[in-house]
Parts: structure tokens; C-alpha cells; sequence
């Protein structure tokens, strides 16, 4: 008889209405399955947020990140009230959450891990390994910029997905173009790089070119841009993005009440135009050079 083998549970109690922000945290440290369970507090009410590891992050850049993920979701560090890491034997929580888990369906996307049966005619495929982490199509973030790429993307224009954890949106690209076109994307996570092109090659996309990095003074110019990113980063970024950018540029990873910060910067560089699209608390921000 062989041993189970030993997962790592990290728990973050937090305010309710938090519990997405300590989602999205677990599952970008690399999580490969999250649970959660509400606790009644006098005066509050409160949730139990689990994610299981096979190695576990460090104490220190758990904290950093699930207090990251809350000041993007615009909530306080006081949200987060206390975070605990264990030992738990495997069980079939895993299968159960790969039984439940969900494809992401767009007008004409769908995005689905491997092992998932569907039945969407007429859809572009995209097969995410979600063990991997960086995001499984499933934030309304990829969602928004989906839905810009499969509206405004043509066959045969060159498109780079900045931050582009596991290469969802090159992928989409990269299938609409059908080989016509240059696709690239980066990121500044090795890891998130190496999930990218394994999902590539997944996909029958081994074409994409991938790199560690950012876009930067010596990138290419792209006829459309992705870059899902913060709107911290997106601000640093905003001057290399727009001049980078030939035809279209998608911008999101930004929360609604802070759509103002990007989109009045935009207006220093001449455009006033741009188009801002929302998905829950979320929005994208899309500037069009030319239809």
C-alpha cells in the first residue's frame, strides 16, 4: 500500500465580500484547487478561503500577495484577518473540483481544461491546464479581453498579449489567425512562461512566441496589443503601450471605480475616444487607431 500523497492548505479568514480578491491570490501563488466556507461572526460575517499546494509559498509571500490581491479588489489590509498553512492528505477534493469546474463561454470562445467533456458548436476551443495557475479564463478580466480580441481581432494582424500568465489571449489569437500572423506574448514570471507555451503546444499552437519579460523601448510594434495586467502597472506602462500599439490596444485588469486614472491619462497622448467595457467590478479599456 502506498501513501497518500500530502497536499499544503493555506487558509486566509476574511471578510466576506473579500473572498474573490483571496481567490484570485491563492490561485496566482499557484493553487490547484480553492475552497471556502462562511463563518458567523457577532457583527460580521466572515469566510474560511482555502487553497491547496503541492509546495507550499513562503509565509511571507502569501501575505504579500493575498494583501496585493485585496488592494486591486479595493478592499483594506483590516479585510484580511489571519492566514494558516497545514499538511492534509490528498483526498477527492481534487476530482470533485475538476468534476465541478466550469468552461468559460464567450460569443465565440470557449475555454475549457483538458480533461472537460462539451458540447459548443461552432466555438474556438481553448484548453487550459488550470494546475498551472495565472489564470483559467475564468476572471472577468479575460473574459472582457475575450470578448475585445474575438470583436476586433482580424486574421493576419500581429497581436502581443502582455502579462500573459497562461497565454489564454495569444492562444485566441493565434487560432483566429490560423498561422497568418506573428502572436507573442510575455510575462515576468518564468513560470507563468513555461505554463504559456505548454498550453500553446497543448493547443496546436507551438508558433507563439513566448518570452520572459515586458514589453519594452526595443519590442516590436504590434498591430494589437493585450495587456491584462493592474492598473498600477498599466499607468507605468501606458506611454510603451500606445506607441507599441498600431491599430488596437486592450487594456484591463482594472477595477471600475478606477477607470478614471487610465482613461484621463489617454487624453495627454490625443485620444479621446476610448471605449471602456464592463464586466462586473471589473472593466477593460480599448483604444482603436483604426477599424
Amino acid at each position: 500500500m502506498t501513501d497518500k500523497a500530502q497536499w499544503f492548505e493555506v487558509e486566509a479568514t476574511v471578510e466576506a465580500e473579500a473572498a474573490d480578491a483571496v481567490v484570485f491570490a491563492l490561485t496566482e501563488l499557484g493553487s490547484e484547487g480553492t475552497s471556502y466556507s462562511l463563518l458567523e461572526r457577532p457583527g460580521a460575517e466572515r469566510v474560511k478561503v482555502s487553497g491547496y499546494f503541492r509546495v507550499i509559498p513562503e509565509a511571507s509571500t502569501i501575505e504579500s500577495k493575498v494583501l496585493e490581491a485585496l488592494e486591486i479588489y479595493g478592499f483594506g489590509d483590516s479585510s484580511l484577518h489571519s492566514t494558516e498553512c497545514r499538511i492534509v492528505e490528498d483526498q477527492d477534493w481534487l476530482a470533485e473540483w475538476k468534476k465541478h469546474w466550469k468552461p468559460t463561454v464567450t460569443d465565440r470562445f470557449i475555454v475549457a481544461p483538458p480533461w472537460q467533456e462539451f458540447d459548443e458548436e461552432g466555438k474556438i476551443v481553448i484548453l487550459i491546464e488550470p494546475k498551472m495557475a495565472f489564470g483559467t479564463g475564468t476572471h472577468e478580466t479575460t473574459r472582457l479581453c475575450l470578448k475585445a480580441i474575438e470583436s476586433l481581432y482580424e486574421p493576419g494582424l500581429s497581436f502581443l498579449d502582455v502579462g500573459t500568465g497562461t497565454g489564454i489571449l495569444a492562444i485566441a489569437a493565434a487560432k483566429i489567425s490560423e498561422g497568418q500572423a506573428v502572436v507573442a506574448g510575455c510575462d515576468t514570471d518564468p513560470e507563468a512562461v513555461s505554463a504559456a507555451i505548454e498550453n500553446s503546444e497543448l493547443n496546436g499552437c507551438p508558433e507563439i512566441e513566448f518570452r520572459i519579460g515586458s514589453i519594452d523601448e526595443e519590442s516590436p510594434e504590434y498591430d494589437f496589443i493585450c495587456a491584462n495586467l493592474t492598473t498600477d502597472v498599466i499607468l507605468q506602462l501606458l506611454p510603451l503601450l500606445l506607441k507599441k500599439s498600431a491599430k488596437v490596444l486592450v487594456m484591463s485588469g482594472i477595477l471600475a471605480e478606477k477607470s478614471p486614472e487610465v482613461v484621463a491619462p489617454l487624453r495627454e497622448f490625443g485620444v479621446a475616444n476610448a471605449e471602456v467595457e464592463k464586466d462586473g467590478e471589473w472593466v477593460s479599456v480599448i483604444v482603436r487607431r483604426s477599424v
